[in-house]
């Protein structure tokens, strides 16, 4: 009669520590560094996010040093097929706040595919005077409006890569 007990106790325990760990999303962003081209290094962010509908993004901040430039650009990729991005509409950025900035879109003329963007943050990450949260508003083709969060790790991660590489 124990032993039946413990082994219920033992595969509830299991099944709790399952579904946590189905709910939690998982955002740790690793920065890379390589060379593109001979003088010309890119260093970049990248973490996979679920929306709200339980669709995976792929969010890569990258930085490119040129001799002499430096540029920031976010790239956003949807699931193929289900999100189309509306070029050339620039992409909302909703910080602590509630403070409104707007990356421009880097792909305004061509695009690799229908379901990547790209914006410039090259001005809009300094402006973020604390390192919280954000809310991406994606400028999307369908009605629906689609927002992404970017949990506070990311965007300290996006500051290290502002300020500590270069």
């Amino acid at each position: 009669m124990l032993k039946k007990l413990l082994r219920r106790c033992f595969v509830i325990t299991i099944l709790v520590l399952i579904a946590i760990g189905l709910n939690t999303q998982k955002s740790t962003a690793t920065l890379r560094q390589h060379h593109d081209a001979p003088g010309v290094l890119r260093y970049h962010s990248q973490v996979s996010i679920k929306d709200k509908q339980g669709y995976t993004w792929q969010v890569l901040l990258f930085k490119k040093i040129n001799p002499g430039t430096k540029e920031l650009n976010l790239r956003l990729v949807g699931f193929p097929g289900v999100f189309e991005f509306a070029h050339p509409h620039p992409l909302e950025i909703i910080a602590a706040g509630g403070k409104l900035l707007s990356a421009s879109d880097a792909f305004a003329t061509s695009s690799p595919a229908p379901n990547v963007g790209e914006y410039s943050l090259t001005n809009v990450l300094p402006k973020l005077t604390t390192i919280e949260s954000l809310q991406l508003n994606l400028p999307l083709l369908s009605q629906e409006k689609k927002i992404l969060e970017i949990p506070q790790t990311v965007v300290i991660e996006w500051q290290l890569l502002v300020t500590e590489v270069d």
